[in-house]
């Protein structure tokens, strides 16, 4: 994930540094394109063909019907989720990182396939600990006030009208798809960082946004398909196309044969290109800053 900083401390210390610095960076990035999240899944989940008008259209209606903070819909449900998950995921990934000898303070390079390894596996490890959450946000941004008031009353419905096997709904397509995107992630801003460097061309915080960014759109253009799918699996109970999208397979096929390859498995890619380098450019570059600077305090 960077460079180290020549200062010295604990493995505990380390642990703590990256849990918060990981929890803010989350936090931070997932709040500045939470309207942009929130259309993109309505989108995602819906038969309409996405378009930036369309999208726009949705936010300004959005806004009218249900004020400005409705854009904001289902970011308890995200904050409850992405600080534990941006957490786990930059800790776990020092850790993975550490036990594959990435990015060791000893001149040598790391291997590409050891890189994409450790982000990989940082992602499923994250997903994995804090996927229900993950549902109960989707869930939240594609209802209604009056259906899920609060994060509670998702988890309390789903327990009593689904079973708890539910909050693990499209957990398999979310982990295939997490494996190329964490790992596309981390590589690519990992490879670039180090590359800036080395040549020194351009100062830290735009040289970490920029990296950022482009991994943010890489990592997104390799897992989009799954996306789609498991948004539709997490969905389905709530907008009565349950017995479509029960499997990974059945949600494949109905997504084909209703809008066909090109617009229902790529539905708003375009917007991800945007919301993407943003979030991750903030969420790498905010890492890497408030680690960077607990290290310096402790």
């Amino acid at each position: 994930m960077g460079q180290h900083s020549p200062v010295t401390v604990t493995r505990s210390q380390e642990v703590w540094i990256s849990l918060f610095a990981g929890a803010m960076a989350g936090a931070l990035a997932k709040t500045s394109i939470a309207p942009l999240d929130r259309t993109k899944i309505i989108f995602q989940i819906s038969n309409t063909p996405y378009t930036a008008k369309g999208a726009w259209i949705f936010m300004r209606n959005t806004y009218i019907k249900e004020g400005f903070f409705s854009l904001w819909r289902g970011n308890s449900a995200t904050m409850a989720r992405i600080v534990p998950y941006a957490a786990i995921q930059f800790t776990s990934h020092e850790q993975w990182k550490n036990l594959f000898g990435v990015d060791k303070d000893d001149g040598k390079k790391s291997s590409p396939a050891l890189r994409f390894l450790a982000g990989s596996l940082a992602g499923v490890t994250s997903q994995s600990l804090t996927y229900p959450l993950d549902l109960a946000r989707a869930r939240m941004a594609v209802t209604h006030k009056h259906q899920y008031r609060s994060l509670k009353e998702v988890f309390v419905k789903i327990t009593r009208d689904e079973g708890i096997t539910s909050f693990y709904r499209g957990y398999v397509a979310t982990i295939l798809g997490v494996i190329p995107y964490a790992g596309t992630s981390f590589f690519t801003y990992g490879t670039l960082k180090n590359w800036f460097t080395e040549k020194n061309l351009l100062p830290n915080p735009i040289m970490n946004l920029l990296c950022g960014g482009i991994a943010g759109m890489v990592g997104q253009s390799t897992s989009y398909p799954l996306d789609i799918i498991r948004r539709r699996m997490q969905t389905s109970a709530v907008k009565g196309t349950d017995e479509h999208y029960k499997t990974i397979t059945s949600t494949v096929i109905s997504i084909y044969r209703e809008e066909g390859f090109r617009v229902g498995f790529f539905k708003g890619l375009s917007m991800n290109w945007i919301k993407g380098p943003i979030a991750v450019g903030i969420s790498f570059a905010t890492y890497d800053f408030t680690r960077d600077t607990l290290r310096l305090l402790v």
